[in-house]
C-alpha cells in the first residue's frame, strides 16, 4: 500500500486493488498553503474545522466518514472512535474522531487533532498499530512531548507526524524537531518525496521507525 502525505494532517492512503482514502484534507485559507489534488473513494474528517474537512478539495464523489463507528468499504476496513480535541473534555475545541484502516494487510491510525493525554481508554481502543499517524505541534492538538508518550504506549512499527510547523505554514504551531529530539537517530529515516510504500515485510524491525518526508512544497 501507499501512503502520500499531502500536507498538515492530510494523507492519502491507496490500497494495491486502487481503494482510495483522503483523511483530513484542509483549506488553504486556515494552513495558509494549497492541498494537493487528489481523488478519493472514502473521505474521513476527524472533526469539522476548515483544516481537516475541506471535503470540496477531494475529486470522485467520495464517501464521506466523519463519525464514530465501523464500515467495510471496497475490501478496506474502517473504525473510529470517540476522543477530545483539547485536555479539558471538549469543553475548549469539541471532540475528535480518532480513525483506523486496514490495507492490505496494514493497520494504520490517523489521531486527528487529538488534544488530550494518552489513557488506558484510548489505548486499548486504538490496539495495534502498525502505521501512526499523530499530530505534534501543540497550541491546538498535543504537543512532541505527549506525541512520545503515544507512541511509547501503543508502540507501533512506524510513525509519522504530523500536524506541525512547516516553511509555508501560517498555524501557531511547533516545528517538528521538537519531536525528532525524543527519538534516538537511528530511528529517524528521511524519505526523499512524499510517498512512501509498506507491506507487511517493511515491520520486521524490533523499534519504532519515525518517518520524515523530505520536501519543499510546505
Amino acid at each position: 500500500m501507499k501512503i502520500e502525505w499531502l500536507g498538515h494532517s492530510c494523507f492519502k492512503l491507496t490500497e494495491s486493488t486502487g481503494t482510495t482514502i483522503v483523511a483530513d484534507p484542509f483549506d488553504k485559507s486556515i494552513v495558509g498553503f494549497d492541498m494537493a489534488s487528489a481523488s478519493a473513494d472514502v473521505v474521513t474528517c476527524s472533526h469539522q474545522h476548515k483544516d481537516h474537512n475541506a471535503v470540496v478539495r477531494v475529486s470522485g464523489s467520495p464517501l464521506v466518514i466523519s463519525e464514530c463507528g465501523f464500515w467495510e468499504i471496497k475490501g478496506v476496513d474502517i473504525s473510529s472512535m470517540h476522543s477530545y480535541h483539547d485536555e479539558k473534555s471538549g469543553k475548549k475545541r469539541g471532540e475528535n474522531c480518532i480513525f483506523k484502516y486496514r490495507m492490505d494487510g496494514v493497520d494504520l491510525c490517523h489521531m486527528g487533532d487529538i488534544g488530550e493525554e494518552c489513557t488506558v481508554r484510548l489505548a486499548e481502543g486504538i490496539g495495534s498499530v502498525n502505521v501512526l499517524m499523530i499530530p505534534v505541534g501543540g497550541n491546538y492538538t498535543i504537543d512532541a512531548k505527549q506525541a512520545k508518550e503515544y507512541v511509547d504506549i501503543i508502540m507501533p512499527d512506524i510513525v509519522i507526524p504530523m500536524h506541525f510547523k512547516t516553511s509555508k505554514s501560517q498555524v501557531d504551531i511547533d516545528k517538528v524537531d521538537e519531536f525528532l529530539d525524543l527519538f534516538d537517530e537511528e530511528q529517524i529515516v528521511e524519505i526523499d518525496g512524499l510517498t512512501l510504500e509498506v507491506d507487511r515485510a517493511y515491520f520486521e524491525g524490533d523499534t519504532t521507525k519515525v518517518i520524515v518526508f523530505k520536501d519543499e512544497t510546505f
